[in-house]
This record gives structure tokens, sequence and C-alpha cells, in this order.
């Protein structure tokens, strides 16, 4: 239930049948809130009797379980994921720099923000940490860092240029330089208002 990357899990499952066991990957998303909650996303990559053979199991951790293919798919399905978090997490921090440096409050901006267009996860969890200097991690920078690595080379293996996880992965590093890689994906607020020069 790790992330990996697809090529690993694919060869997991291959040892597995050439063993006659089954393998899944079965990658989550939902952060420390859906652990403690039992309503974790999970992508699911493998053979369907094996899927519906353990699904009670990943029934007892999420909300939404979804077998999206064969071996892999479930990494890959877990990288499209990172991708859009990765993208919107830079857009939230910048909005939120954005709202301090024009004199909004922003906790009245994210109750017109909250539920239009904009909203997001990242957006609705991980702002009001933000406004409380909470950076604590629900998924570890570090961690972060990792997936966006996989997603990168999965992108050149298909030969995708993908110019908005490169950028995002760069400014993860900042947030690594600084010493946070130990901290929340929301840490990147730091690196940012180091950036522009704009501290809260």
């Amino acid at each position: 239930m790790t992330t990996s990357d697809p090529t690993l899990a694919r060869e997991i499952a291959q040892a597995a049948t050439a063993k006659g066991v089954h393998a899944l990957d079965a990658p989550v998303s939902g952060g420390d809130i859906g652990a403690k909650e039992a309503r974790l996303s999970i992508m699911v990559g493998g053979e369907a009797a094996a899927f519906e053979a353990v699904k009670p199991i990943f029934e007892a951790m999420g909300k939404t379980i979804v077998q999206q293919g064969p071996p892999g798919s479930g990494q890959h399905t877990k990288m499209v994921n990172q991708i859009m978090i990765a993208n919107n997490m830079v857009g939230v921090c910048e909005a939120i720099l954005y709202a301090y440096q024009s004199g909004l409050d922003p906790t009245t901006v994210l109750q017109s923000v909250g539920s239009g267009a904009a909203a997001s996860a990242a957006l609705n969890i991980l702002w009001p940490r933000m406004i409380k200097r909470d950076f604590e991690p629900g998924f570890y920078v570090e961690h972060f860092i990792k997936d966006m690595g996989i997603a990168l080379a999965e992108a050149e293996r298909m030969k995708l240029y993908m110019p908005g996880i490169a950028l995002a992965k760069q400014l993860y590093h900042a947030v690594m330089a600084q010493g946070y890689g130990r901290k929340g994906t929301q840490a990147l607020l730091l690196a940012l208002e180091q950036l522009a020069n704009s501290k809260r």
C-alpha cells in the first residue's frame, strides 16, 4: 500500500504469480485525517479476483476503493493524484500569500473561496493550518518529493513534458533545503514566503 514505481508493482505481481500467490498495488490518498477516520481513497492495481477477495480489508480503512486495472495501475493512479496535489499546493500557498500581502483576512477569504470553483481538499484542510502556522505533517515533504520524482520519471518514460510538477518539485526542494523535510506539504508556504521576502 506504499507509493512506489509502477514498474516495481508489475515486477512484484509477476514474482508473486510465479510463486502461486497474488499481489495488489494499493496506494492511498487522504492524509492523516483520512487514515484516522477510515475514509482513505484506495487505488488498486491487480487481478479482479484478488481485489474482490481483499476488498473487505480495504473497506476497514477506506471509503473510496476502486480497482483501476492490471498491476501498476494503482501506482499510476496515485501519480495522477500527486500531480494534481503538487500543482494545487503551489496555487493554494501563492493564494494565501497574496491574501496576506493585500491586507485580506485569510479566514474570511476561505469562506468565500472554499466552496467555489477553487475549492479543494488542500484548500479546505491545509489553509486553516497555514493560518495557524501549523506545519506538522499530514503528509511529509520528503515523501512528497519522492512521489513527484516517480511521477516525473514515469512522465519522461512516456515522453510527456510536465512543467507544472517539475516546478513544484523544485519548490519543494527549497522547502527541504530550509530544513522542513519532515513537515507537512503546507510547509511550501515557508519557502514561498522566503522567495517573496514576506513573513507572517
